[in-house]
């Protein structure tokens, strides 16, 4: 009796699985691209968030996504690209791309977000992105010369390129291995992205390892 009951239980938890596993569908749950755009490594899955420092929706799954993220093996290369969306997100995207070429983002991504929407700052040009990163602790002479140099210029238009490549149409969006592309619009809320990022993952890992 405890043998059969243990055996309905574990169908039924396999139909379970694979349900789960059914649920996400191209088309419906994620967008999956016409043509893969490259990855930086071949040997892992990476995922790609596009934000922008001014979206709200950006700066509510932030925090999310960086849980996430801490919760990830090797396998995963998580890639940020910030996206522009009109001339005055462009001094933001340079400040991004200028603390990641110093090696500050860590101790800037998420103050920049909370600048802007909890303490309303307004970032016009390179004077008053400046003047916040340094007192971020960021080296303020190193930031002006880096965030005009060619190495940020390259960045933003590798960026733009990739913006292309995934068919980019608002932010927050995760891209996984250049091939598949959630919202949250799609996926059902920003957890809901999250749960659809790691089937993608676990999806590609498994193509990996093949």
């Amino acid at each position: 009796m405890w043998k059969t009951l243990m055996s309905v239980l574990l169908v039924l938890g396999l139909g379970t699985t694979a349900s789960a596993a059914q649920e996400y569908e191209a088309g419906k749950h994620f967008v999956e691209l016409p043509s893969t755009v490259k990855t930086a490594d071949p040997t892992k899955v990476e995922v790609t968030e596009l934000f922008g420092y001014p979206c709200p929706h950006c700066n509510s799954f932030e925090p999310m996504l960086e849980a996430w993220h801490k919760r990830q093996s090797e396998i995963v290369d998580f890639k940020r690209i910030p996206v522009v969306f009109g001339r005055s997100w462009e001094p933001m995207a340079r400040a991004y791309y200028t603390a990641e070429l110093l090696g500050d983002v860590e101790k800037t991504h998420q103050p920049m977000f909370d600048a802007i929407h909890l303490q309303k700052k307004r970032f016009r040009n390179m004077d008053d992105l400046a003047d916040y990163y340094a007192d971020l602790g960021v080296d303020r002479a190193k930031f002006e010369k880096t965030f005009s140099s060619f190495a940020v210029n390259t960045k933003m238009n590798q960026g733009d390129s990739k913006v292309r490549g995934y068919q980019v149409d608002g932010v927050p969006s995760l891209v996984v291995n250049g091939k598949y592309r959630i919202t949250a619009v799609m996926a059902g809320g920003q957890k809901q992205m999250l749960d659809v990022v790691n089937y993608l993952v676990e999806k590609e890992q498994k193509a990996l390892a093949q």
